[in-house]
């Protein structure tokens, strides 16, 4: 079956499936206020979950990427079909984890397909955990998103929950660097 966007592709698979993905990355960012390019869609999912969608995004042309323990990168392969869907991250967590994301999160629209974004604090503390341990790959973009979400939602940099929330998700140095770039 042919899909509009990747988006028509992910909500038709969660509802067959009844599967829940949480839209991050890009679009999540963006949902803030904060306009990013991106060239992709990030979801988070558990792994058992994104076992039942593959054979739904493989038949909707996609192909493994990139794989590891706690994620997957998908390319489309329908490009020389005049058919573009944009490429897809899945990050994985536990179940527990991603009901609390959910529970939090924020419920918006894209291209007419109800998606959840997790909320402001969730959004930073999935940027803080990729910063803390991909530090030289997530760099740019996750330090930049971070400092954008906090000047333009107007988070209390300087306080200590969101200290805390640093120092418990990233590390000192990740602080000390957000607070340099404010």
């Amino acid at each position: 079956m042919n899909y509009p966007t990747i988006f028509h592709l992910i909500a038709d698979a969660s509802r067959k499936t009844g599967i829940t993905c949480v839209l991050i990355g890009g679009f999540a960012v963006n949902y803030y206020k904060v306009t990013r390019q991106t060239a992709d869609v990030d979801f988070l999912i558990t792994k058992e979950d994104f076992e039942k969608i593959i054979g739904s995004l493989k038949k909707a042309g996609y192909k493994l990427d990139f794989s590891q323990k706690v994620f997957v990168r998908l390319k489309s392969s329908n490009r020389a079909k005049n058919v573009y869907l944009m490429d897809m991250d899945f990050m994985f967590v536990d179940k527990d984890t991603l009901t609390k994301i959910v529970k939090d999160g924020k419920k918006t629209d894209i291209a007419e397909q109800r998606f959840i974004v997790p909320s402001l604090n969730n959004l930073i503390t999935l940027k803080l955990h990729s910063l803390k341990y991909n530090p030289k790959l997530r760099e740019n973009k996750d330090l930049a998103d971070i400092v954008d979400l906090i000047r333009v939602n107007k988070v209390n940099y300087k306080g200590k929950k969101f200290q805390d929330l640093c120092l418990k998700y990233g590390n000192s140095a990740i602080y000390k660097k957000i607070l340099e770039r404010i």
